[in-house]
């Protein structure tokens, strides 16, 4: 198993990069189409959500091997977001869509990192 690890900034420059190499890792490990446009959109799902919940960077850990595992935590945090209808969307879509995720939480239950696998 491989890792790649970036770390970046919660801007619009910066989610189409991400969405190329996550395409790019979904290739390396066979996905078909569909599953890799499935897998783009839940990346850049979650890292709208970090965004939406005042991170400022995010770091994101692929892991490749005979499947493809994806960790993403929020750094920088600038704010406490409130819950909002936008972010249960987000949620429901990456459930929707990967069957598993797990959404951890701090201490004070602000969402700090984002794992999942396809």
């Amino acid at each position: 198993m491989e890792k790649f690890t970036v770390t970046l900034p919660l801007t619009g420059e910066y989610l189409t990069t991400v969405r190329l190499t996550t395409g790019g890792l979904c290739s390396l490990v066979g996905f078909d189409v569909d599953s890799a446009e499935d897998y783009k959109v839940c990346v850049t799902e979650s890292l709208l959500i970090f965004k939406r919940n005042g991170y400022a960077s995010a770091r994101i850990e692929f892991t490749v091997g005979e499947a493809l595992g994806c960790a993403i935590t929020g750094e920088d945090c600038y704010t406490q977001a409130e819950k909002n209808m936008e972010d249960e969307l987000s949620y429901a879509l990456l459930t929707a869509l990967l069957g598993k995720v797990d959404f951890e939480k701090d201490e004070t239950g602000a969402l700090r990192k984002i794992v999942f696998e396809g």
